[in-house]
């Protein structure tokens, strides 16, 4: 079997890619806003200033975390999943089990999509901002919504199209793991 046979098709691959580089991106975002609760602590408590900026950087940081890193936790198996039943029946029925639960995560993704694409739009196009005295505009932060939500859609495409293929195995199991 050649490495051309072992490899993913190109668009996989890439969506692979794309998923690991905001995973990175996710998790610099979680370091970025450690920094900046700290220099809100130090602003507060020892200079005795207000924070202006500070909680809604942190806020936006940590909900963009959130649905950038999602294909990434995806990717990686890395979302707590309880596999007790694929461990009791049968590959096929992994198969099954895999394809039911896949696609039932890809359409409410697609759906939360549909709704967060206009939503995201109505921000930019009427230029909202924050009503803090920082005044951040808002579809900055909202853009991260739509874009890891397609790119999710898209990871769950990837995996269910690798186990149709059956370049994966359902749920990474190996056909001999049973209970």
């Amino acid at each position: 079997m050649s490495s051309s046979d072992t490899d993913p098709p190109l668009w996989v691959a890439a969506v692979h890619a794309l998923s690991r580089l905001f995973g990175v991106l996710a998790a610099a975002l979680i370091l970025i806003s450690i920094g900046v609760v700290c220099h809100m602590v130090f602003v507060r408590a020892v200079l005795h200033q207000s924070s202006i900026w500070q909680t809604e950087f942190v806020t936006f940081a940590l909900v963009a975390a959130t649905f950038l890193g999602a294909p990434y936790i995806l990717l990686t198996r890395g979302h707590v999943a309880v596999d007790v039943l694929p461990l009791m029946v049968t590959v096929p029925a992994r198969r099954v089990l895999h394809f039911a639960g896949s696609v039932v995560g890809l359409a409410f993704c697609l759906f939360f999509l549909y709704a967060a694409i206009p939503w995201w739009h109505e921000v930019w196009a009427l230029n909202q901002t924050t009503s803090s005295m920082w005044r951040a505009r808002l579809w900055i932060p909202y853009l991260a919504v739509p874009v890891g939500l397609a790119l999710l859609c898209l990871q769950y495409l990837a995996e269910i199209w690798l186990v149709l293929i059956r370049r994966e195995n359902p749920f990474g199991l190996l056909p001999e793991q049973t209970l």
